[in-house]
């Protein structure tokens, strides 16, 4: 990271790039320096859409994923569904998502929820696919439930896959709730870009765009810290 930082700095000295094209490392900090509360503001803002979005993502990505893995009628009916939804181009749902649910932060906490649900799906489906044939004849053996099967076997076995999955999401979140911003341009760092770009003011935008890839890798590995909190035994199991 920091080498990436000096290369960058040296380049917009060597080449005498203009802050409007690409700002150097210190002019991005003075950008932030310039405006920190109307930055962090902002910042806020895409937290907490960003937040609430994957929230309910996961939950319902979990929650959808266990009825699919558990009736395989029911996962060829829904699931090519769900496929055909994720395929359509974000970008292009986000104005509708305005007109049909207002300004605010319902449309982009919505974009977040249409971008991390087939990730959370996908994942949590191939976890619950790949319990041990020898672990099910246990259990089977020991006339254990469909319930108690699901929960004392095969969703524990699931659980690291599932983390990729919630890894995987959350970093896409960030994305969804910017892409919403930057249709509907009131609140967030998605906003302070369009704005920064219509005034010229390419540094202050540098300073968002930093800002966003702090909150996705703070996300992510609260995500995986997360993971190693609640599976010590998953590295044992698979390294």
């Amino acid at each position: 990271m920091v080498g990436t930082v000096a290369v960058w700095w040296l380049a917009t000295a060597l080449f005498h790039i203009r802050p409007l094209f690409l700002p150097a490392p210190p002019d991005i900090v003075s950008a932030f320096r310039r405006q920190p509360a109307y930055l962090l503001h902002e910042a806020w803002a895409t937290v907490t859409e960003t937040i609430i979005g994957f929230g309910i993502a996961a939950a319902a990505g979990l929650g959808v994923a266990v009825v699919l893995a558990a009736s395989r009628t029911v996962e060829r009916a829904l699931l090519p569904l769900f496929v055909a939804l994720n395929s359509v181009p974000k970008v292009s749902v986000a104005p509708l998502l305005v007109v049909w649910l207002g300004f605010g932060p319902r449309p982009k906490i919505f974009m977040v929820v249409l971008i991390c649900f087939f990730p959370v799906v996908v994942a949590t489906m191939a976890g619950l696919s790949s319990t041990p044939a020898e672990l099910s004849d246990l259990v089977r053996s020991l006339s254990a439930s469909w319930w108690q099967t699901y929960v004392k076997v095969r969703l524990p076995w699931a659980l690291p896959q599932i983390f990729v999955g919630l890894k995987v999401a959350v970093s896409l979140a960030v994305v969804g709730a910017v892409v919403a911003e930057i249709s509907n341009p009131n609140r967030g760092l998605g906003a302070v870009i369009v704005l920064s770009g219509t005034s010229f003011d390419t540094p202050l935008a540098f300073a968002a765009i930093v800002l966003l890839a702090l909150i996705s890798v703070v996300l992510f590995y609260l995500v995986a810290s997360a993971e190693r909190l609640l599976l010590p035994w998953a590295r044992a199991i698979t390294g």
